[in-house]
């Protein structure tokens, strides 16, 4: 007799029980969410004594690329976060020489965009 009337129950109010569980699936996956989320992420960075070394600047591949001068002081202000205005009024030149230097910079070190040139330079030694 029980067992009927739980089966009638769950005939007559399957829309109910189906929305809250629903309901409670979703509300634990958004508590779980938020808990992920609201974690601080930390970083560990191992510095190794024995790999910290001086910076080498390496003259020939400055000398292969082409590169001035003065479009490496401009990719060495680049690398510190400058605008190109920042950069024109730290070097007393207008913007439009500056990006000059950086197009021209650009394709000399065949990259695209300012993170690309600096990560590269960093990689051939150009700038620390």
């Amino acid at each position: 007799m029980r067992w009927l009337e739980i089966r009638f129950i769950v005939i007559h109010d399957s829309f109910e029980i189906y929305a809250g569980a629903i309901a409670f699936v979703f509300t634990i996956l958004g508590i779980w969410l938020a808990l992920k989320l609201s974690k601080p992420k930390t970083i560990e960075k191992k510095v190794y004594q024995d790999k910290i070394k001086e910076f080498v600047f390496n003259e020939t591949t400055f000398n292969e690329l082409g590169l001035s001068k003065r479009e490496l002081e401009v990719l060495q202000l680049m690398a510190i976060g400058l605008s190109n205005q920042e950069i024109a009024d730290r070097l007393f030149v207008s913007l439009n020489t500056i990006k000059t230097h950086i197009s021209r910079m650009f394709e000399k070190m065949n990259v695209k965009r300012r993170t690309q040139a600096v990560e590269r330079a960093k990689k051939l030694a150009l700038i620390s």
